[in-house]
């Protein structure tokens, strides 16, 4: 038994019985889409083939849903690994969708008749694909791709551009009543057919896999002439129409099927979006502007007139002036360049260059807006409740509509005050999600403050999300025993402390309390383990921020505070010798690292302040225990050490009952910590500079102390790039480290005295350390310590007047009045009224 070739006007006649009608299209082509259309009418087919995974015949009906509203996609997986997934996607414009509603609205049966998913989700698997390029009933993306047939034709026609040639002869072809809808079809497939004589089936993966298909294709085709006729209507990539007229037996395409690999395969419809249309996924038909391929399906007549008035009235939305004249010159420019091209149309080429000139002033910037919010658009299709899905997808459907988070194509910013139960509820949902790999939004930084009971999220929802929900779905059917399963199994699995401790205030953000438990031991077990002192460094800042949440979100985290305050007096008794011996670049990352220990003790000491300055007892002070090393009272020696050194003494610390000063608080502890780091040789410059700084920050070192130590650390007998180094960490990198040097006059003495000392020979070698630092501070900075640098610098005398020498008291006086109407004061010798 042969198939036989295609149905054609001069052939057959329309009605059931004369067939069948091989109607060969480019996926997501609207020509292509409309001239199915008009051939169906004509033909009335007994049943409808559309290429796709056969086992879809079960789900196909609920396209004619009302919920269903394209852009949408078929969606297999493998039922035991759902990573490993396809997608058929189709918008309201593609062919083979009018094929499936125009038979569903007559009454026909339909039937997908490529390979099925089951084969080719083996073979995906066999060629090392993942599910972003599983070719999905495609001439998908393999590394030996035959010539491309559009191309080809194009060149026939006199056409550079294979796409203007198609927009030409298909896209911009409207029917004009009366005329044979098959024609174009019979036409195209004789072109179809004589590409494949002159270039072959193709070599490599694709023609080999096509071979496939298409052998599927006429085993599907008789059996259905056999069940409904001759009088059916396949849809097909017109590529397959020349090898489905082929005269080839059934037992030969049985044994080209033979023995293909195969799992088992799931099936359902998703949303789709026309930003993953206008990527080379899924039909192997990518298309660059799928919004105004729909534009010209849909648009009855005048499509460039009706387009570029969409065009108008999205730029005057976003406050562009654009008037109606602006429309009208901009249809007339565009028909010129049709004309000028020799095209019978104006295409989104001519339309686009006529919007840049008009409307845009030559701009590409709302020319860019243009092309992201119509060209390609933000549509984001639906599908109807009753389609398969998981019970993770239906609970995760489920919170979506209770807590009014609907998913959207387009990147939408939200702002949650964890105060209210519903934002809260909202941001638990989300980091739940992000826990399970279903990346939904991304936190960012609060534009409210900095404050813990706000967050901010980005939200966009990708179609491959589903993809990762149906993995989830391993892990639980709902979102919270899913996320709680993932976070034990996380914990258990994980060896870094630093990765325990980001995962115990994952599950604080996500609310997992029944994961709470299993995580805290795997915490306390790593950070007992673990002697390294930057690991303890690394994992302090997430821990200590897990301890804050527990006052907005709700949760008790006392076990989590008990468990940062040990850590911190780990890090306090390690960091000193840590931080001996260290490279440069190994002491950049230390020194980033004490910067995060001091946030995180600041952090802890505020949320624990009533806990911690219960310490003050005898007992408490006598110290902790012997530590990892064995030694007792490590924490009071760092004490002395700092003390003795003349920087631990400040007006804060507390007395030792054995008569030493010793810190009676965790923050004094850690300050005597950064003494014995500004003041012990033989540490990085940067390190010991940045301790210094700190403790000038909290007002932890007495009058000229700062101005002593960098004295010392810019003496002549430290090495320039050493002292490069503390210049460096003392001043840090931007902030309000350059104001220093504006207000402290002693301290920039001492830089300038420095700099101008450096030896020619080493100069060069400390530049780049100076000039990094120097060029982090905002532009006031510079231009302050230059000006003061320029007047002979600091404490120069005979140097011109500074700025406030130069007040005018007379003009100053003028302006009082004013001021003193604004700042509701009666003008009575500036007392208040």
């Amino acid at each position: 038994m042969t198939a036989p070739g295609p149905g054609t006007a001069s052939g057959s006649g329309p009605g059931p019985g004369s067939g069948p009608f091989l109607l060969g299209i480019r996926h997501h082509g609207p020509g292509s889409a409309r001239a199915v259309r008009a051939a169906l009418e004509q033909c009335r087919p007994a049943a409808v083939l559309v290429e796709g995974p056969p086992e879809a015949d079960a789900i196909v009906h609920l396209a004619d849903e009302e919920g269903m509203r394209p852009p949408v996609a078929l969606l297999a997986h493998a039922a035991d690994d759902p990573g490993r997934a396809a997608f058929w996607p189709l918008a309201e414009f593609s062919p083979e969708w009018v094929a499936i509603r125009w038979a569903l609205a007559h009454g026909v049966p339909v039937r997908f008749i490529d390979l099925p998913a089951a084969h080719t989700l083996a073979l995906g698997a066999d060629d090392g694909e993942r599910p972003d390029s599983v070719p999905a009933g495609s001439d998908g993306p393999h590394a030996a791709p035959r010539p491309d047939p559009l191309a080809a034709l194009a060149a026939a026609a006199g056409y550079d551009d294979p796409e203007l040639w198609w927009e030409d002869a298909v896209e911009h072809r409207r029917g004009t009543g009366g005329g044979d809808a098959l024609a174009p079809f019979a036409a195209l497939a004789e072109a179809m057919a004589e590409l494949r004589a002159a270039f072959g089936d193709g070599d490599g993966p694709d023609g080999a896999r096509d071979l496939l298909r298409e052998a599927h294709m006429r085993l599907r085709i008789r059996d259905a002439r056999r069940q409904f006729g001759d009088g059916i209507a396949v849809v097909c990539g017109a590529w397959h129409v020349p090898a489905l007229t082929t005269k080839r037996t059934v037992t030969a395409d049985r044994q080209a099927l033979k023995g293909l690999p195969k799992v088992k395969s799931e099936l359902s419809w998703v949303p789709w979006t026309h930003r993953r249309l206008s990527r080379h996924s899924g039909y192997g038909a990518g298309i660059d502007a799928p919004g105004w391929y729909g534009h010209l399906f849909h648009a009855p007549d005048r499509p460039l007139e009706r387009w570029l008035t969409k065009v108008a009235r999205l730029l005057r939305d976003e406050d562009f002036p654009v008037s109606s004249a602006h429309v009208i010159e901009a249809v007339r420019l565009a028909g010129t360049l049709a004309a000028l091209r020799g095209r019978p149309l104006a295409g989104l080429t001519e339309t686009t260059d006529a919007v840049r000139a008009v409307m845009c002033d030559g701009s590409d910037v709302p020319l860019a807006l243009v092309r992201d919010r119509l060209v390609v658009g933000n549509v984001l299709g639906e599908v109807p409740d009753t389609a398969p899905a998981t019970p993770l997808q239906r609970d995760l459907a489920r919170l979506q509509r209770s807590l009014r988070l609907k998913p959207e194509a387009d990147t939408r910013d939200w702002e949650f005050d964890l105060r209210k139960d519903t934002d809260a509820a909202r941001s638990r949902l989300l980091h739940r999600l992000r826990l399970l790999g279903v990346d939904w939004g991304e936190p960012g930084r609060s534009r409210g403050g900095t404050g813990t009971f706000r967050e901010s999220w980005r939200l966009t929802w990708e179609p491959e999300l589903a993809v990762r929900v149906a993995e989830a779905s391993a892990w639980g059917t709902t979102v919270l025993t899913a996320a709680t399963a993932r976070a034990e199994a996380r914990a258990a699995g994980t060896a870094a402390l630093a990765d325990v401790t980001a995962l115990a205030e994952h599950c604080l953000l996500a609310g997992l309390p029944d994961a709470l438990p299993t995580v805290m031991r795997a915490l306390a077990d790593r950070a007992a383990l673990d002697t390294d002192v930057a690991h303890l460094a690394e994992a302090l800042p997430a821990l200590v921020r897990s301890v804050r949440y527990g006052d907005v979100r709700r949760t008790d985290t006392a076990a989590l505070g008990e468990v940062a305050e040990g850590l911190a007096e780990r890090v306090f008794v390690g960091l000193p010798a840590a931080c001996a011996g260290l490279d440069a670049d190994a002491a950049t990352t230390m020194r980033g690292l004490v910067d995060e220990v001091h946030r995180a003790v600041g952090l802890l000491a505020a949320e624990r302040g009533p806990v911690l300055e219960g310490r003050g007892s005898p007992e408490a002070e006598a110290g902790p225990g012997p530590g990892p090393d064995g030694a007792a009272g490590a924490t009071g020696a760092v004490t002395e050490a700092a003390t003795g050194s003349g920087i631990g003494s400040g007006p804060d610390a507390s007395s030792h009952p054995r008569g030493g000063a010793a810190p009676s608080t965790l923050r004094h502890r850690w300050a005597a910590v950064l003494g014995v780091l500004a003041g012990r040789d033989g540490l990085p410059g940067g390190i010991r500079g940045r301790a210094v700084r700190l403790l000038l920050d909290d007002g932890l070192l007495p009058d000229g102390r700062a101005a002593r130590l960098m004295g010392l650390a810019l003496s002549a007998g430290t090495e320039p790039a050493e002292a490069a180094a503390w210049i460096e960490g003392f001043l840090g990198s931007g902030g309000p480290g350059g104001m220093l040097l504006v207000h402290d006059e002693r301290l920039l003495a001492l830089v300038d005295d420095w700099l101008t000392g450096v030896p020619a020979a080493a100069f060069a070698g400390v530049l780049p350390l100076l000039r990094r630092t120097f060029s982090s501070f905002d532009q006031g900075t510079r231009r302050a310590v230059g000006q003061q640098i320029r007047r002979g610098g600091p404490g120069a005398a005979g140097t011109a007047p500074s700025p406030g020498a130069l007040l005018d008291e007379e003009r100053a006086a003028a302006v009082l009045p004013t001021l003193h109407l604004l700042l509701g004061m009666a003008h009575t010798g500036g007392e208040r009224g």
